[in-house]
This record gives structure tokens, C-alpha cells and sequence, in this order.
């Protein structure tokens, strides 16, 4: 079934075309969730509020985008709020993504998780912006206007993101490059 019959299905109420568009759509909407808010459990209960809302608002889904792209926005937009409710970010101590899928590669898994940990140990407002600009795609005038703060903040902070990032996940380049091998 397309996706087109599967949004005409779901909007009159069948369970079975909602849980298609979950399945196929879900893992990317944790993702995006998890990378910002920075917490699985907290991840999980706003992905699982982003799509009650989705499916209550799917009438109004005029599908000028596709339907990923709608639900991504709509789970960005429910993972920024909350962590506006919130105040700020609970301390992490769990994984980056939700458990690998038995056929992904060993290094790939750790790679996602070295990213992962790096990623929860920025400053939320770090965070943030770097996962908005460099995940998502968006502007810094879009950030700036999401966040209430200025385009120079979101690209200060971005700066900022990027080279902390570097020094979390490599941080013996400097060492190796200046001759000091092994």
C-alpha cells in the first residue's frame, strides 16, 4: 500500500494504517528525539506524545510535505517543548540510540555509541543547536526563531558544539599528528 492510501487510511481510523506509518517512520522520530532531549526514558514519552498528537492532527496533514518530513518536524517541535517545560536536561547516563538491530555491524553500533556519549555530554544549549543545524538541516535563522535567541548565539554555540565535539571524539589525534606514537 502507498503511503498515500495508508494517510487516507489512517485518517478514517484504521489501526492497521496507523501502525504501517509507525513502524516505517518511528525509529527515525526516536532518533531525532533522543539526540536532543538526551535521555532514552524521557525520549521514549515524548515520541510516544509526538505521535498521539500526530494521529490527532493527521485530518490537518495537507501532505505539502511528505509525511516523514511532517512527523520529523512535529517530534522536533514536541522534544523542544518539553525540554522547555522542563527547564533543562536531566543528567544522562544512558545510551545514545535504542538497541542496535542484530544486523548492524559491531563497528557501526560503536560508532553510534562513541557519537552518542559525545553528543550527551555537550551543554544542552550546545546540543541543541548542533543536532537542529547539522542533523536536521535547519538554518541558524530557524534555530534562532525555534529557541528565542539570536542567529549569532546559534552560531556561536554551533562553533562551539563542533569543536567540543572534535575534542571528545578524538582526543589523542593532537598527540599522534605531533609524533608521539603509541
Amino acid at each position: 500500500m502507498t503511503e498515500a492510501r495508508l494517510l487516507e487510511a489512517a485518517r478514517a481510523g484504521d489501526a492497521r494504517a496507523m501502525e504501517a506509518l509507525y513502524r516505517e517512520h518511528s525509529g527515525r522520530v526516536y532518533s531525532v528525539v533522543r539526540r536532543l532531549v538526551g535521555d532514552d526514558h524521557l525520549a521514549e514519552d515524548v515520541s510516544q506524545d509526538a505521535w498521539v498528537r500526530a494521529f490527532e492532527k493527521l485530518g490537518s496533514f495537507r501532505g505539502d510535505a511528505a509525511f516523514g518530513t511532517w512527523m520529523h518536524r512535529l517530534a522536533v517541535n514536541s522534544a523542544l517543548n518539553r525540554l522547555r517545560r522542563q527547564g533543562r536536561r536531566p543528567d544522562v547516563e544512558s545510551a545514545a540510540d535504542p538497541p542496535p538491530s542484530p544486523q548492524e555491524p559491531d563497528e557501526r553500533v560503536l560508532n553510534q555509541r562513541v557519537l552518542g556519549q559525545a553528543l550527551d555530554r555537550l551543554p544542552e544549549g550546545y546540543r541543541r543547536v548542533l543536532v537542529m543545524h547539522d542533523v536536521e538541516g535547519m538554518t541558524h535563522e530557524e534555530i534562532a526563531d525555534r529557541l528565542g535567541i539570536a542567529t549569532g548565539t546559534s552560531k556561536s554555540q554551533l562553533h562551539k558544539a563542533r569543536a567540543r565535539m572534535r575534542e571528545y571524539l578524538a582526543p589523542n589525534v593532537g598527540r599522534n599528528e605531533a609524533g608521539n606514537h603509541g
